[in-house]
């Protein structure tokens, strides 16, 4: 349900609170990494054996303590998520021009893989419960497309989706799940980890991601053979010979024992980054009670998220009119509202790094040929007839409307009260 405006809110005093602040001097970050000293340490470790490749204790160490961390049977260390995903579609038999049902509000990784195999992604709208893809729309999608064996679900910004929906009508019609956990690492829906429900599932550990490498990625499977296939795969595919023997295309993706030494210092501290993020986010939703927005939402009895990124969506009656082209944005400073657009320039103003939620994959221009589902169907008459003044889909709503702001793990909170003063000024 849309989120009515609550005509009484206050913001009187934010204008003249804003005087008296000034830049911060150096920039607060949207997430950054959170480094905790250990990591040089593995790093330093691997220089001195001079085991700096694609073998060595810190990728062994790692494997091992993701395994025991998320439940998965088996896990394998790799340049990027990006890769991960990649060989998670490879693994699934993706054929050239084959049909894939993905995650639609999502960043572009999580779907750029199935092009690599030469798939066709279809795009699934999103639910509002926790901005993931629509279970009902899914299941419209399967009407329309039977024949499709494989489904691509992210986790955005950290919040687990509706799982069992969605597992129960891929089952239904025999469908694959490949989980993009990129952003979600130590989020649990019913206990459980995400990047444990899929066949074959995806995590991250990119510079800005709640445990970092400054790269890298795992594929988590129970499947001995498909983790076997993933490492041949990720070592240019060497054959068990005295030289170097090839008989199937292979990668350059296996993980640096270097690389494995910075995740391998961050892991202990998962914990401890997932309370951090809470904190921020709970401060945030305190912060904003009393004006039209709302945080990004989870489902509090199924599922504890990571937090990585917080993010408000402003209320459908507080938004003031805000033009988006492809590269750039306009709006127009309406008294009592707002828009994405004003809210991050005014923080840019001062060094804080905020940015849009992630534009769905059916409004880029790479994809706009591609299908798109939304609950009642064919989505595309709808997102062409947008430039009209019609409704707008799920995810298209919540990228017009939508902000992700600063979370990193080292914002203080009185440099939170600053962000949220700042916002708060910005509906007056």
């Amino acid at each position: 349900m849309m989120k009515k405006c609550n005509a009484d809110f206050q913001c009187t005093t934010n204008s003249e609170r804003l005087i008296n602040i000034k830049p911060f001097e150096n920039k607060i970050w949207l997430s950054s990494p959170t480094m905790h000293g250990e990591e040089i340490k593995y790093v330093q470790e691997a220089y001195e054996t001079n085991w700096m490749s694609t073998i060595g204790e810190n990728i062994n160490e790692v494997e091992r303590i993701v395994k025991e961390k998320t439940g998965c049977k088996y896990a394998v260390a790799l340049s990027t998520g990006t890769a991960a995903l990649h060989l998670a579609v490879k693994l699934a038999g993706v054929k050239p021009g084959e049909k894939v049902f993905c995650s639609d509000l999502t960043f572009d990784a999580t779907v750029n893989p199935v092009v690599y195999e030469m798939g066709d992604p279809v795009f699934i709208d999103t639910e509002r419960d926790t901005w993931n893809m629509d279970p009902v729309a899914l299941e419209r999608a399967f009407d329309l497309y039977p024949d499709v064996k494989v489904v691509v679900v992210a986790h955005l910004y950290g919040t687990p989706g509706k799982i069992d929906e969605i597992k129960k009508i891929c089952k239904t019609h025999h469908a694959l799940i490949l989980e993009d956990a990129a952003e979600s690492f130590g989020a649990t829906y019913k206990g459980k980890q995400t990047g444990t429900f899929g066949q074959f599932s995806c995590i991250s550990y990119n510079g800005n991601k709640i445990i970092t490498g400054s790269c890298g990625g795992m594929l988590l499977t129970d499947d001995l053979e498909a983790a076997n296939k993933v490492r041949k795969w990720s070592t240019q595919s060497r054959e068990k010979a005295p030289w170097y023997q090839h008989e199937e295309l292979g990668y350059n993706y296996r993980m640096s024992n270097v690389i494995a030494g910075v995740v391998r210092g961050q892991l202990p501290y998962l914990e401890e980054h997932i309370a951090q993020k809470k904190a921020i986010y709970m401060r945030y939703k305190e912060g904003f009670k009393d004006i039209p927005v709302s945080m990004n939402p989870y489902d509090s009895e199924n599922s504890e998220p990571n937090f990585w990124l917080s993010c408000i969506l402003i209320n459908e009656c507080a938004m003031s009119k805000q033009v988006r082209g492809e590269t750039e944005a306009l709006y127009v400073r309406e008294n009592g509202k707002s828009c994405p657009t004003e809210i991050l320039e005014k923080l840019m103003e001062y060094n804080i790094e905020g940015r849009p939620i992630w534009k769905p994959m059916h409004m880029q221009p790479l994809y706009r040929m591609n299908g798109f589902i939304t609950q009642e169907g064919n989505g595309r008459a709808r997102t062409n007839a947008y430039a009209e003044g019609s409704s707008m889909d799920v995810g298209m709503d919540i990228f017009n409307r939508g902000v992700c702001l600063p979370s990193d793990n080292k914002i203080t909170p009185e440099q939170q009260d600053v962000i949220i003063t700042i916002i708060r000024s910005c509906f007056q």
